[in-house]
């Protein structure tokens, strides 16, 4: 019989073997049949080839929907671990493994492919970081870690220290830092007896909170542990870097006031013997701030009236009678002047005394020994230097914790310029700093040269402000002083003045790029440096005595070239000449109106710039997570938009510093004159 239902049947009949054979072996293999091998391949009866093309039957799947009804079906497996089992049953269409090719379901496979035996899986069991923990630190340890997932945030100040703090328990298996199987340890106690101590420094208690671990369960106990390395962080960044940044102050100011890293400051507790001791060493290490500490304790051990000069009538000089007054004696000691205690006459070398101090604290200076004068003399209430100090001591918190091997020391409201080397003053001078409306700025730069016979661009300011309304009340007015005038073609005004004796700068200029644009330089008003007030400048800061000043640096940064003030001297001409220093100074800026002498006696100065005011009342008012200098710069930027930028030369890439000052210009090119005054 041929034609198309014949070539059904023998297909049909083909499938059914094909199925048999599966099913037997499946079923056999389940039975646990070893002598049964996975299926093999099966040879169907090959039907002879139809004489006449015949309709292509329908592909049917291997699949149990097709079998036909009259054909026992294959049991369900049942579910069973493949980890258990090393035999696994091949399904007739076994779902593909992950990231496996699959073929499509139109594609038989191949009937001889062994069956892939199911892949064991091992379970691995992380070991357990609070395993080797005291039961009692093992339950705190516990909560600690909870902590952590739920209020961590609102235990530390800033999400900085709270990620040091968390990975620095989860190290330790989040064991306690201040316990010891659930009782306080030598640790805790030390660093507690120091955070009660933090008034020494200058700091409020109330900023540093420390708990009582007696009597407490693992709840308590964890949380007490957090807040105590929490307040030993805060200590340790306010009495380093300061409880607030220096810009809720003043923002001309550019000092580094950086904080400890607060991992740093745990690890060091942990690995200290003495954990008190430990957080001593993130006070202000500088001998200034160290005398001042000891005048704090001094100023609070006082008790009763402080030794002050009494008020009283009016003492003035009288060359051929001298008055006599009781007070004389004390009015000696306080002005430093020797004399016999019995000796009661005002006389004319006294009376001079009065004079210059009255000059240096602006006091009209008459000589007369009045009211006024007395009050200055007996200085600010013990409360009132208290203040002082707490507030010159925050500011030293602001500088960098090693000022450099050599550097220069302004202290700006005592007009006095001091180089130290090797911790040793070598010299000191005189200075002029900025008026009160346009004052000196606080920094620490590197001074990297020095320019002989600068040339002045005056600043914009100086061009606006000054110098075009004298030109229009007096076309000659600035020829005669020297200047040069230049009209740009944008119609802006260039002014400068060429090296010379008269030259604004005078001879000589020190430069440490900054971004206020000040540096120190000479100066041809000489009688400045007469004046115990002197604040009249523009920002910068002139020098009484530059070739003393150069001789000196240029002995620390070039030793071996036998530098003197007279060798400089020599070099004053019309050529200005940059000298570079091999190794750079350091120039700190600071604002010291309290300052122990070096015999030990606190001194106070006149608060120019009303630093000292605003410093208390940030103290009193004030609280502040302190950034790192280049975190806060990158904020400053984000925060002031677009700032002016000076194109530099194609031969070099210069500073908005040396375009204007100078310094290091490629020989080839010629240079516009350089030098701002301020």
């Amino acid at each position: 019989m041929r034609g198309p239902r014949y070539d059904r049947i023998l297909a049909t009949t083909a499938l059914a073997l094909i199925l048999s054979a599966r099913i037997g072996v499946a079923m056999a293999q389940e039975a646990g049949d070893s002598s049964v091998g996975p299926a093999t391949a099966v040879t169907a009866p090959v039907a002879p080839a139809p004489a006449t093309a015949a309709p292509t039957a329908p592909r049917i799947e291997a699949n149990a929907s097709t079998v036909p009804a009259n054909l026992p079906r294959a049991p369900e497996p049942a579910a069973e671990n493949p980890v258990k089992s090393k035999q696994t049953a091949v399904p007739s269409e076994a779902p593909a493994a992950p990231n496996e090719v699959t073929q499509p379901k139109d594609t038989a496979a191949p009937l001889d492919a062994p069956a892939k035996p199911a892949l064991a899986t091992e379970q691995t069991v992380a070991p357990d970081p609070m395993a080797a923990l005291d039961p009692a630190d093992r339950g705190v340890a516990e909560k600690i870690r909870d902590l952590f997932a739920a209020k961590a945030d609102k235990i530390f100040a800033s999400k900085k220290e709270r990620s040091a703090a968390e990975t620095f328990y989860q190290n330790r298996g989040f064991a306690p830092l201040w316990l010891d199987k659930g009782v306080e340890t030598a640790r805790s106690r030390s660093a507690i007896a120091r955070l009660k101590n933090a008034g020494s420094d200058g700091l409020d208690l109330n900023d540093y909170k420390t708990p009582d671990f007696a009597g407490l369960g693992p709840d308590a106990l964890a949380e007490a542990d957090l807040k105590l390395s929490q307040t030993v962080l805060t200590y340790a960044r306010h009495v380093q870097a300061g409880r607030f940044p220096y810009s809720r102050v003043s923002h001309n100011m550019e000092l580094a006031q950086t904080p400890p890293e607060p991992a740093e400051v745990l690890a060091k507790m942990r690995d200290s013997a003495d954990a008190g001791k430990a957080l001593d060493e993130f006070s202000p290490p500088h001998e200034p701030y160290k005398r001042l500490k000891a005048a704090l304790a001094q100023l609070r051990g006082k008790t009763g009236a402080s030794k002050t000069l009494a008020d009283g009538p009016l003492l003035k000089l009288n060359a051929k009678a001298p008055m006599e007054d009781p007070r004389v004696p004390m009015l000696r000691e306080k002005l430093g002047i020797a004399g016999d205690a019995s000796d009661l006459k005002y006389d004319g070398k006294l009376a001079e005394a009065v004079k210059k101090f009255q000059r240096a604290n602006e006091i009209p200076a008459t000589g007369n020994l009045d009211s006024r004068t007395v009050t200055e003399l007996n200085g600010p209430p013990r409360d009132r230097q208290i203040d002082l100090v707490i507030a010159n001591m925050e500011r030293w918190r602001w500088y960098p914790r090693d000022l450099g091997k050599a550097y220069s020391l302004v202290n700006l409201p005592d007009f006095t310029l001091r180089v130290m080397h090797e911790g040793t003053q070598v010299w000191t001078t005189r200075i002029v700093i900025g008026k009160p409306d346009m004052p000196t700025p606080l920094l620490s730069e590197t001074m990297k040269y020095i320019t002989i016979n600068p040339t002045w661009n005056v600043p914009p300011s100086i061009v606006h402000n000054e110098y075009l309304p004298a030109l229009q009340q007096d076309p000659t007015v600035l020829a005669r002083m020297g200047l040069r005038v230049t009209y740009n073609r944008d119609g802006s005004v260039h002014i400068s003045q060429p090296p010379g004796e008269a030259n604004a700068l005078g001879r000589i200029r020190f430069n440490f790029p900054n971004r206020f644009l000040v540096y120190q330089h000479d100066t041809p008003d000489k009688h400045m440096f007469a004046h115990d007030v002197r604040a009249y400048s523009h920002g910068c800061m002139r020098v009484q005595d530059p070739a003393k000043y150069a001789e000196v640096l240029f002995n620390i940064a070039r030793p071996a070239e036998n530098w003197t003030a007279d060798k400089v001297k020599r070099m004053f001409g019309t050529g200005e000449q940059d000298i570079q220093l091999p190794v750079p100074i350091w120039v700190h800026l600071t604002y010291q109106t309290a300052f122990v002498d070096e015999d030990g006696k606190l001194q106070t100065r006149r608060d120019v710039y009303n630093i000292d005011s605003r410093t208390i009342a940030a103290i009193k008012s004030e609280r502040g997570v302190v950034e790192p200098m280049q975190e806060r710069k990158r904020e400053e930027v984000a925060s002031s938009g677009q700032r002016r930028a000076v194109p530099p030369p194609p031969a070099r890439i210069m500073s908005f510093f040396e375009s204007f000052f100078g310094g290091g210009r490629p020989q080839a090119r010629p240079v516009p004159p350089r030098g701002v005054a301020r």
